[in-house]
């Protein structure tokens, strides 16, 4: 792969090669099951804990909330699965512009007889805390807002949000509020300390780190839907992914820290400005947002919505793709699906939706990488609409 063409961070990032180096010649030395109690597999149990603890460190979390899973889908969806033992049903909210695992499991769970209540997000992809609590029902056990959008880059409100469930269920039970962090942790800083963040879902590979291996927060307790030999105190049942988990704290240690997210937020953001402020200067391109300018503290820097004039998204990708140049036109769990939710949820026209293409940049993009990307762009939309 052409690091300097890859510009799809936002489906996967470039795994961190010496990390996962490290970490598989780490998993190599802890040969035993961790669940066994035999010398071996104390060790590796041990190596768990000991990442585990790590990882609190960098969250500011507890380690006894942690949990490691196979990747953010499984944590986006432990907590909701969690809900088919309870002996009632009820209504769980979610907004409009959530991640396909989010999205289709309250959808599996409304086949069980829960409701599901969906929260509509303004025209700039952003959901407002008083729409989110305008939502919640006598009955509603569970809220689930993203934290950064993956095709817009939204940075959504969560702390308000918790802040206004806080407010709204005073004097009586209030619903447990979930967000998937998988678009933001190692991107912005995140803090799920915060007082009503009761569970949250990261994926490894967003922070250049393996496939495979996820975490999930949970400051409860929680009932496992799925069943097995009990690991991760029964709420993540199966042989633990030793290198997985290893390699996803080293990564996490390296980007997601207080330190390394302060040292690039600067470059990265001046970055972003440098794209869309170039890429703009094409008459043919839209800004998705078009506000977004006006306010650019509430986007991430590292993914970038555009619409092209006369060029659907799909052409737009193929052909950057026949020139080695790597970006998508939303997110990569549906880009076989063709069809464009989230942009549809903040009214953006069809036409716009169908041409629009998402840019999204990671730790090994650069200023010159934005320039040969931008010369590109430029020629294809010319040759589109003489």
């Amino acid at each position: 792969m052409e690091k300097e063409k890859y510009f799809d961070y936002a489906a996967t990032g470039i795994p961190d090669a010496e990390i996962l180096e490290k970490a598989l010649a780490m998993s190599l030395e802890y040969s035993g099951n961790p669940s066994s109690v035999h010398q071996e597999g104390i060790k590796a149990k041990n190596l768990i804990d000991e990442m585990r603890n790590r990882c609190a460190k960098v969250l500011g979390v507890k380690a006894e909330n942690l949990y490691f899973t196979s990747g953010g889908t499984e944590s986006d969806h432990i907590p909701f699965l969690a809900l088919l033992n309870r002996p009632n049903k009820g209504s769980v909210v979610i907004s409009n512009i959530e991640h396909p695992a989010v999205r289709e499991i309250a959808e599996s769970l409304k086949k069980t007889g829960w409701k599901v209540i969906v929260v509509p997000c303004n025209q700039m992809g952003i959901v407002e805390p008083e729409t989110v609590v305008s939502k919640i029902q006598d009955d509603t056990v569970l809220v689930s807002v993203m934290t950064v959008n993956n095709e817009t880059g939204a940075i959504q409100p969560i702390y308000e949000i918790a802040n206004a469930i806080e407010n709204h269920c005073k004097g009586k039970r209030k619903p447990k509020f979930h967000t998937d962090a998988v678009q933001a942790i190692g991107k912005i800083p995140v803090d799920l300390s915060f007082k009503g963040i009761d569970c949250a879902s990261l994926s490894a590979h967003k922070f250049y780190g393996p496939r495979g291996i996820g975490l999930l927060y949970c400051d409860y307790p929680l009932d496992s839907f799925l069943k097995g030999g009990g690991q991760e105190k029964g709420v993540r049942s199966g042989t633990e992914n030793l290198f997985g988990i290893i390699a996803m704290t080293l990564c996490l240690e390296k980007y997601a820290s207080k330190s390394a997210l302060e040292e690039n937020q600067k470059s990265e953001k001046e970055n972003v400005d440098f794209f869309i402020s170039e890429i703009l200067k094409d008459k043919n391109a839209t800004l998705i947002p078009e506000g977004r300018s006006e306010n650019p503290e509430n986007y991430s820097p590292s993914v970038v919505q555009i619409a092209f004039n006369n060029i659907p998204g799909e052409v737009m990708v193929r052909t950057l793709s026949s020139k080695g140049f790597c970006i998508s036109t939303g997110s990569a769990c549906s880009a076989r699906k063709m069809n464009r939710p989230i942009l549809k949820a903040m009214g953006i026209s069809d036409e716009k939706a169908t041409n629009a293409v998402r840019f999204s940049f990671g730790a090994y993009t650069e200023k010159s990488h934005m320039e040969n990307l931008i010369k590109e762009l430029t020629e294809i939309s010319s040759m589109f609409n003489r």
